[in-house]
């Protein structure tokens, strides 16, 4: 009876805390809600709470604080709107309650029912064990491209589940915390949730790397007042400043997140301690939309008259803001006690839009009615290459889209002034693909900056670009070859596949037809022997090489002469035609250990495989046989198909035999480079050949304008003995470059 009682105070204890939590989020809301908007987030409220009831999370919490923490990270930190927090309070109502998405329609309306069901599809599929080559994970991207709120409401849910992720079992935490860094954290940044984006990334190397985060976070900790101390030091400098100028403003130092730190210390290959900016100086001010911009550059000439700026590592991103809506000025100047250290820029307004990402975007939009439209360009771009059926390698297109989350960016003008963001690295195809896919298609070549420049050309910021059209002109393959946005891509390779297509029939008939010509009867053995002697991935490669004449009655002729005469090797191995020699059957006369197969009357090394059907050891009496498309197979003499191998294709037999090879010399070629002088030839073959005992077939020495260059071909007989030479070579006075050359 106690442990009812007891039991019975815990569940009163959890309606208080529910209740309490519920009140919590209402009060700390973005958005001002009406009454008629608390009414519907109530409602919600109460059918998850009834909903989820029974179930509890890992932790042995209710389950419903789940769905409770996601719509306070929704309504406060991320800012959406009532419609947001509603899906966020349901988010998991219809995966795991007997409620359905009709339900919710019926109970809601059908634009929440929409969200819930897209966020219900992406937790199924989460809780599959997927590989990048999965389908289900262009559904997944698929699924948070519909709309803009499911992906925002997914990232609250999945930021949840990382704060309480200690409750996990290990191999769940990986695979959590390998998902969040690997897509989460960009989508995050990519919307402007740069302070989640941080703690996503934060959280995920607590788990995938504890040892380094708890290293940094340490560091961070004992550093702590230091810092403190610089950025009161900083700002008693310059508030005097901006007091003066009669500034309402703020400023606040803020250390740079656990994982920039650690990305930095690994990029660069540096300690903790030698990580110069592990943090920035925030100025924030008050200012109405219309002064904005002018306040901004006032407050950034006195910060730059105090203190001398770095000019490459300033960044301007209140003229032109980034795709994500971010605005800011970024100077990094040598401040107190000669430190570098970066100075942020911004309006309130701004620095809002720097916290909250797109709900303070649109907020303000409406508010000053700016146009704006480059995050729904950017979904319709996102869903426009997840459609694309072209697309059939899943890690490809996580590839492209991950591009699309990090991709940093340029500004370029249409002919008319109306400002375009593009890829970084982008070139004048990609501009005209990113302004219509038929513009793209027909692109024949681009003027910028009045001047005609190729379609390869890469723009740069602030190139105006004018695109030259033909309806004669179509995509070509080695389009491919330079364009880097994903809609370009992606529209390439539909257009090529489908010509591809047209020519696949008229391929067939025609290699049929030509194959007879040769006398070579058409089937499917013969098809892939084809395949693989052209290199093609697939059939219908084939055929589209034919039908294009890239592969001619002169190409198909060769592989018709491969078939009879393997001209390649066998004219390197010819042997007196039947004569067999007891010497070819005797036991391998060297002795030691015999670990090195040659072949060839002149015993060379080649590459070869080992036959599975006889399976060769070192020692075992073998010959080698060349086969059309995978080159040389050595087999035993006694293997079960010697006699029908030699027999058939006596033409097609090499000798081969295992040596020692601690005895034998191996041809080398070593790449010299230095500034020449009389003598340096003299001196480099007399270290070889005298000091170092070191046989020579040949040394090629071509001088320039007092620079050479040359090629010395060795006899070695291992890698030590090699590299003793490389390390003396370098010794020889003028010798300024020795590399061994990896093909002899």
């Amino acid at each position: 009876m106690s442990v009812n009682i007891m039991y019975q105070i815990d569940l009163e204890k959890e309606e208080i805390e529910i209740a309490k939590r519920y009140k919590d989020m209402l009060r700390n809301t973005y958005r001002i809600l009406t009454d008629e908007n608390k009414t519907l987030i109530r409602k919600a409220f109460d059918l998850a709470k009834e909903a989820h009831k029974d179930q509890r999370r890992k932790t042995g919490e209710p389950y419903i604080y789940h769905p409770l923490e996601v719509a306070k990270i929704v309504a406060d930190e991320i800012g959406l709107d009532t419609t947001s927090i509603v899906c966020a309070l349901l988010h998991d109502v219809v995966e795991d309650t007997p409620y359905t998405v009709k339900d919710i329609e019926k109970m809601f309306n059908p634009k929440i029912a929409q969200i819930v069901e897209g966020l219900t599809k992406i937790s199924n599929i989460d809780h599959q064990d997927l590989s990048l080559q999965s389908e289900n994970y262009r559904k997944l991207l698929l699924t948070l491209s519909q709309d803009v709120r499911v992906i925002l409401v997914k990232i609250a849910d999945r930021l949840h589940n990382m704060r309480t992720l200690d409750s996990m079992k290990y191999k769940k935490q990986m695979k959590i915390a390998s998902e969040t860094i690997y897509l989460y954290a960009p989508l995050a940044h990519r919307l402007g949730l740069y302070t989640i984006k941080s703690e996503l990334e934060d959280l995920s190397l607590k788990y995938t790397d504890p040892d380094q985060y708890n290293y940094i976070v340490h560091k961070l900790e004992e550093t702590e007042k230091d810092r403190q101390r610089y950025i009161e030091q900083f700002t008693k400098i310059i508030s005097k400043r901006l007091e003066e100028e009669n500034l309402n403003f703020s400023i606040k130092g803020r250390a740079k997140s656990v994982f920039s730190i650690f990305k930095k210390m690994k990029k660069q290959n540096v300690s903790f301690d030698e990580v110069y900016d592990l943090f920035a100086i925030r100025i924030t001010y008050k200012s109405d939309f219309k002064n904005e911009k002018f306040l901004a550059w006032k407050v950034y000439s006195i910060v730059t008259d105090e203190f001398r700026p770095n000019p490459n590592r300033m960044r301007d991103w209140i003229t032109t803001p980034r795709s994500t809506g971010y605005e800011s000025l970024h100077v990094t100047v040598i401040g107190p006690e000669s430190k570098w250290v970066e100075v942020q820029i911004r309006s309130e307004r701004m620095d809002e839009i720097a916290e909250k990402g797109i709900a303070a975007h649109y907020k303000y939009k409406e508010g000053y009615k700016t146009e704006d439209n480059q995050i729904e360009n950017w979904i319709a771009q996102v869903r426009e290459l997840l459609e694309n059926q072209e697309v059939t390698n899943t890690k490809d297109l996580l590839d492209e889209f991950k591009l699309n989350l990090y991709t940093k960016e340029i500004f370029v003008f249409t002919p008319k002034g109306d400002l375009k963001v593009l890829t970084k690295g982008a070139t004048a195809l990609d501009y005209a693909y990113s302004i219509h896919s038929n513009i793209g298609d027909h692109c024949l070549g681009a003027k910028s900056n009045g001047k005609l420049v190729p379609l390869s050309y890469k723009l740069e910021s602030g190139d105006q670009v004018e695109i030259l059209t033909s309806p004669n002109q179509k995509p070509k393959q080695d389009w491919l070859d330079f364009v880097i946005t994903s809609k370009a891509k992606s529209r390439i390779k539909a257009a090529l596949n489908s010509e591809k297509r047209q020519y696949t029939e008229e391929g067939k008939e025609i290699l049929i037809r030509k194959l007879k010509h040769f006398k070579i009867i058409f089937s499917e053995t013969e098809l892939n022997a084809i395949q693989k002697f052209f290199g093609a991935k697939t059939s219908h490669d084939i055929f589209y090489q034919v039908a294009t004449g890239i592969i001619d009655t002169k190409e198909l002729k060769k592989y018709a002469d491969s078939k009879s005469v393997i001209n390649n090797l066998l004219s390197r191995f010819k042997r007196k035609p039947n004569i067999v020699s007891k010497e070819e059957f005797a036991e391998p006369k060297e002795e030691g250990n015999l670990d090195l197969l040659v072949f060839g009357e002149d015993e060379e090394k080649l590459t070869y495989e080992l036959a599975s059907c006889c399976n060769p050891i070192p020692g075992d009496k073998v010959f080698g046989f060349i086969t059309i498309s995978k080159g040389i197979k050595v087999h035993k003499y006694s293997c079960p198909n010697a006699v029908s191998l030699r027999a058939n294709y006596d033409y097609r037999i090499i000798q081969a035999k295992w040596v020692n090879s601690s005895t034998r010399d191996f041809l080398i070629n070593v790449s010299l480079e230095g500034i020449d002088r009389n003598g340096i030839i003299n001196d480099i073959t007399t270290l070889t050949s005298n000091t170092l005992n070191i046989g020579i077939k040949k040394l090629n020495i071509d001088s320039d304008d007092g620079i050479f260059k040359g090629v010395l071909t060795l006899f070695v007989k291992n890698s030590m003995q090699l590299e003793e030479t490389l390390k003396n070579l370098r010794q020889i006075d003028g010798i300024l470059k020795v590399t061994r050359m990896e093909k002899t």
